[in-house]
């Protein structure tokens, strides 16, 4: 069973790939990545609500949310995780046609790596406070080397360097993303209402970003007639469905491993077999996305074994970011703490 779960862990981070080249084709035949990303996010967001309208757990959870929130248990920020899935997707939608879903996924990467020293660092997510690690330094300057190692073959006057900042930036909002996420799951004690919360939160960012951008330059002309161009939403639903069931039998570090370790993966395998644009797989790609799974590998190595007392730290009533969560969010958190103790012995 716990073969299982780390295959579909695996799964999870194939599915991100597959969004990514979902929403850069979609971008492409719309001509404007910003409209491709809110679709995106806005048909999931509308699959959500209507499964928040049947599902009694979910909006007693959503109710618990505002609650939180009025009491000044919930900080307001906390509620805009879904800030950084937008952004996320909007670099998709602008950047996967020129970078290829290898190069793009080792940026983003880079990104998550860095990012997640920082968010630790400041204590932004449920854990509280952790100090970077000699490992997960080092682990986060092997990703940047392995950027560098990727795009090697590529560097010249028409390499799209202001392209790949978009990636990187993306992933450091991902990890900042999960750190707000984790407290409104522990507020809601429902992973359906934190999912619901991160497509209301993104979806609304997007809409203003297209409302602009729309004044801009224009709406695109018409819609692509592919259907699967709109399955980006679904595509996200599913991936943090899964991810979401499978952090109690892995605990966060494996899972995160294992996500990573299918978005690299999935990556190279989608621009082998199913070449995009003018994205290219060379040695160089490949070797740096070796580098970067190994140099994920170190990061999450470090620490396993904190990892659980600090939620379980996180979740208790006496913590300021545990007053008033509820029974079931402390027994979630609990399930957590004892999935990862098995996962890292």
């Amino acid at each position: 069973m716990h073969v299982l779960w780390l295959l579909l862990a695996v799964f999870s981070g194939a599915l991100i790939s597959l969004q990514a080249r979902i929403n850069g084709q979609l971008a492409a035949d719309l001509g404007d990545g910003t409209a491709a990303a809110v679709l995106s996010f806005g048909s999931g967001l509308l699959v959500l609500s209507v499964g928040l309208l049947a599902v009694r757990g979910a909006r007693h959870g959503f109710g618990r949310v505002v609650r939180d929130v009025r009491a000044a248990r919930l900080k307001w920020w906390q509620l805009l995780g879904g800030c950084g899935g937008a952004t996320f997707v909007l670099a998709q939608g602008l950047t996967v046609g020129a970078l290829g879903v290898a190069l793009f996924t080792v940026a983003v990467v880079a990104g998550q790596v860095g990012g997640g020293l920082l968010v630790d660092a400041k204590g932004l997510g449920p854990a509280g406070p952790q100090r970077p690690t000699v490992r997960r330094a080092v682990g986060a300057g092997l990703v940047l080397v392995a950027v560098g190692v990727s795009m090697a073959d590529r560097l010249g006057a028409g390499f799209p360097y202001l392209l790949l900042v978009l990636p990187v930036v993306a992933g450091v909002c991902v990890s900042w993303q999960q750190a707000v996420n984790g407290h409104v799951r522990l507020s809601s004690g429902s992973a359906y209402t934190g999912t619901y919360v991160n497509f209301l939160t993104g979806t609304a960012v997007l809409g203003l970003v297209f409302v602009g951008h729309a004044v801009a330059v224009g709406v695109p002309a018409g819609l692509p007639g592919d259907p699967y161009l709109y399955l980006g939403g679904l595509v996200g639903i599913a991936f943090i469905s899964v991810a979401v069931a499978a952090v109690q039998k892995l605990g966060v570090l494996l899972l995160g491993l294992c996500t990573i370790t299918g978005q690299l993966l999935g990556s190279l395998a989608l621009d082998v077999f199913l070449p995009h644009g003018d994205a290219q797989v060379s040695a160089f790609t490949v070797g740096g996305a070796a580098l970067a799974l190994a140099a994920v590998a170190l990061a999450a190595v470090s620490g396993s074994s904190r990892g659980g007392r600090s939620r379980i730290r996180a979740a208790s009533p006496q913590t300021g970011n545990g007053r008033g969560v509820s029974p079931a969010a402390r027994r979630s958190a609990a399930d957590a703490d004892a999935s990862s103790s098995r996962s890292s012995t």
